[in-house]
């Protein structure tokens, strides 16, 4: 190997989590901040538990509602309704002449 181009191993680095759970392990870095560990996590302690920490679940909503919204605003008209709006429009033209 090559000398003085890896960067230095630290055989007690802390990986420190947000829930207070603190783990030792090695790495490059010597502490190491998290936000979900093992015993936090929803899917190894069983609890539902939300987590949206920057409102992308609620901006995912919102986009789709306004997505929907326009679907509706421009419904394709059905063949079938489209011969009875020229029908209708013939009629009113009759009435008006």
């Amino acid at each position: 190997m090559k000398k003085n181009i890896h960067p230095e191993y630290h055989d007690d680095a802390v990986i420190s989590c947000a829930c207070g759970a603190k783990y030792e392990t090695g790495s490059t870095v010597k502490a190491i901040d998290i936000e979900i560990c093992a015993q936090c996590h929803p899917f190894y302690t069983g609890k539902k538990k939300y987590i949206d920490t920057t409102g992308r679940v609620d901006r995912f909503k919102k986009l789709t509602e306004r997505a929907l919204a326009k679907q509706e605003a421009v419904k394709p008209i059905k063949k079938s309704d489209k011969n009875a709006v020229r029908r209708e429009k013939k009629a009113e033209t009759k009435q008006v002449a």
